[in-house]
Parts: structure tokens; C-alpha cells; sequence
């Protein structure tokens, strides 16, 4: 077997003392470290990101921990997909360097009493649906940062909420790290990779396209400015609400790449278009940046 045929090595640790000795060895050896973290489940979406965080970096770390602190009462932390050995063998199909998969009692020895704040932006759109997680995403991702001390760190525009606050926390807190972003992956139907699409019954993922649908007749309909744009989407999510099974609409709504607040009438630039639903018993989200107003 050539050099080249051979497996790619990818250490998993599972230990913060175990991460905390590769790190250290990276470091002497002046390594440029890029993180993607995730909460297990990979697919196409989180390939992409690998694959970003492999061509900016010397040395790859993919986290996989389901963190229960951005799961509300009543949600879905107990059934959500865990698949390590899947996942590994995802890794180290996109020569990442390392996984780091701590079990809760290691990332959380106890209850925190301490945690990150999302303010304002954490309180809207899933904020507002969703009260907390944002707080525990933040929590989670900063304790990441500051565990893997990584130069760059890898999120999908997919969670574009999400995002636009790991930005702001980042700039807020000082934190020495980039961010970096990647495009949101569909599949071939249009449906935003997520793993919460395991959840969906054919009929329900035949519904649920509905919402790619709004996204992209909305962004066509953007020269004519935010009401066009919103008009064009909501026609759309209105005949999948008549859909068997219905879309179960909660918000269509354009808002700031940057604050993710609602564009008021007659803005024109850059903003994203931003859906959720829920089909069935999944929820789902999904979003279209495009620029309002005359070419």
C-alpha cells in the first residue's frame, strides 16, 4: 500500500487533559489549529465545514457533544442522533485531525452557576421561541473555544441566528479566534442539511420543502424590497400550510446579517431571509441571504 492509500490517522479523545496535551504539542510545533464543533449526527453540511477547516488550518479538531444546556423541557436532547462510529469514520474521510468527544460530566463537572448572557439577539426569532438556548449554545461554544484555543473556528450559515451571536460574543468577550463561515448545503430536493431532517416521515419532507421554496421565490422577488420579498415567501408557506401534513408556520421574516433584527420597509442592502416551521413534530429552520432592491 503507497503512502498516499493509507487510512488517515485521527486520534479521538474524549478527556480534557488528553486535548490539553495534543494542543500543547501543536503549539511547539507552531501548528495553525481550526475547530469545527458540532453536535454529532455529520452529514454533508458538516463535511463542508471539515473540508473549510482542513484548507485554513495545519491541524483539525471536530468536537461532537449534545449539549444539554441549549435543549429546553420538553425538546428533543434524549432522541437526538448520536452516531460515534459514523461520525469517525466522517472524520477521518475529511483528515481531521482529532475528535474531541467529552461526555457531560467532563464538559459540566457540575451545574453551572456561571454562564454566557445572548442578550438582546438571543431573545428574538429562536430566542424568543426557544428562551435559553441561546444562552447554553454560547455557554457551550465558549467553553470549546477556550478548551481548544483554536486559531480559526468553522459554523454553517444554516444557524445564521446562531452565528451572527458567536460573532457578536467573540467580538464582545475579546476572544482571540476567527470565525469563519460556510454556505448552507442542501440536499438535492433543496431541504437544508440538518440532523433533525432523520426526524421527518416522506410526506412530512415533501411538505417541509416548502420552506427552500419561500426562501429562494422570496430572494427572486428581491428587487422590489422587503414587502415584495416577504409577499413572494408567505404565498408560498401559505399553500404549505394546506399541504397533508401541514407546515406550521412561525416566522418569515427579513432581518440584519449583523443584529438579526427585522429590516424595516423601504431598506435596501444586504439581509437574510429567515423561515421557521414546524412539520409534524419537527422543527426546522432555514434562511437566504440576498440584497434588497434594484440591481
Amino acid at each position: 500500500m503507497s503512502a498516499s492509500e493509507k487510512p488517515w490517522s485521527l486520534l479521538l479523545v474524549d478527556r480534557i487533559a488528553q486535548l490539553s496535551r495534543v494542543r500543547a504539542s501543536w503549539s511547539a510545533d507552531g501548528r495553525r489549529v481550526a475547530l469545527v464543533p458540532t453536535m454529532g449526527a455529520l452529514h454533508d453540511g458538516h463535511r463542508a465545514l471539515i473540508r473549510t477547516a482542513r484548507r485554513l488550518g495545519d491541524a483539525v479538531v471536530v468536537t461532537i457533544f449534545v449539549n444539554p444546556l441549549q435543549f429546553l423541557p420538553g425538546e428533543d436532547f434524549d432522541r437526538y442522533p448520536r452516531r460515534l462510529e459514523a461520525d469517525l469514520r466522517t472524520c477521518e474521510a475529511e483528515h481531521a485531525d482529532l475528535v474531541f468527544a467529552p461526555s457531560r460530566g467532563e464538559i459540566y463537572p457540575a451545574d453551572p452557576e456561571v454562564s454566557v448572557c445572548s442578550g438582546a439577539m438571543g431573545r428574538v426569532l429562536e430566542g424568543a421561541t426557544r428562551p435559553g438556548h441561546f444562552d447554553g449554545m454560547l455557554t457551550v461554544v465558549l467553553k470549546l473555544l477556550h478548551l481548544v484555543r483554536p486559531d480559526i473556528a468553522v459554523f454553517g450559515e444554516k444557524d445564521g441566528q446562531q452565528l451572527a451571536l458567536i460573532r457578536r460574543m467573540v467580538a464582545d468577550l475579546d476572544v482571540p479566534v476567527r470565525i469563519q463561515s460556510e454556505p448552507t448545503v442542501r440536499d438535492s430536493d433543496g431541504l437544508a442539511l440538518s440532523s433533525r431532517n432523520a426526524y421527518l416521515s416522506d410526506a412530512e419532507r415533501s411538505s417541509a420543502r416548502a420552506l427552500p421554496r419561500a426562501l429562494f421565490t422570496g430572494r427572486d422577488a428581491a428587487a422590489g424590497g422587503r414587502d415584495a420579498v416577504l409577499r413572494a415567501g408567505r404565498k408560498v408557506l401559505d399553500d404549505g400550510a394546506a399541504a397533508r401534513p401541514p407546515v406550521e408556520l412561525d416566522y418569515l421574516t427579513l432581518v440584519s446579517p449583523d443584529t438579526w433584527t427585522e429590516i424595516p420597509p423601504g431598506m435596501t442592502g444586504p439581509a437574510v431571509l429567515a423561515v421557521a416551521a414546524k412539520v409534524g413534530d419537527t422543527r426546522l429552520i432555514d434562511n437566504l441571504p440576498l440584497v434588497l432592491g434594484p440591481e
